[in-house]
């Protein structure tokens, strides 16, 4: 019996296995069109795949999007790399992908999750999420390597 979430909507589906997964899609959008992986190596990609909670999102069986949770799955989650693909944008798949994401068993009850974005403010607030306020990002520290994937 398998563990794996997998919820259809019309042509579209979205699913955890991550034996579905296409990672040349993944790897070719992280490493050529996103702002936060660019130059990415697929080794990594694949090392980060395998150690998180991976939401795939199909058009038939071809992969059109992503989205993976970093999560002890108690008190904390990450979320990153999402993306659809500019071909199937506007379709309402991001809404219904965070609806997934926020929904899944694994995942409630958290205390605190993390996100970083440059661009998709909006969609995010739609599902409760808000801008950290100075208070609180006094706080936090990071450890960042902004140029790791260029080397």
């Amino acid at each position: 019996m398998s563990n794996h979430l997998e919820l259809l909507k019309e042509d579209y589906t979205i699913s955890t296995d991550t034996a579905r997964l296409n990672v040349d899609v993944i790897y070719q959008y992280l490493s050529e069109e996103s702002y936060w992986a660019k130059g990415i190596p697929r080794s990594v990609v694949e090392k980060s795949i395998a150690n998180s909670l991976c939401f795939g999102v199909y058009d038939n069986n071809e992969q059109i999007g992503f989205a993976r949770v970093i999560s002890d799955k108690a008190t904390f989650a990450y979320l990153g790399d999402v993306f659809i693909l500019p071909t199937h944008r506007g379709k309402g798949l991001s809404k219904w992908l965070m609806q997934t994401i926020h929904a899944h068993p694994d995942l409630q009850n958290l205390r605190r999750w993390w996100l970083g974005t440059k661009d998709a403010h909006t969609l995010y607030e739609q599902f409760g999420w808000t801008r950290i306020n100075e208070d609180v990002s006094k706080r936090f520290m990071q450890k960042h390597n902004a140029d790791v994937y260029k080397r």
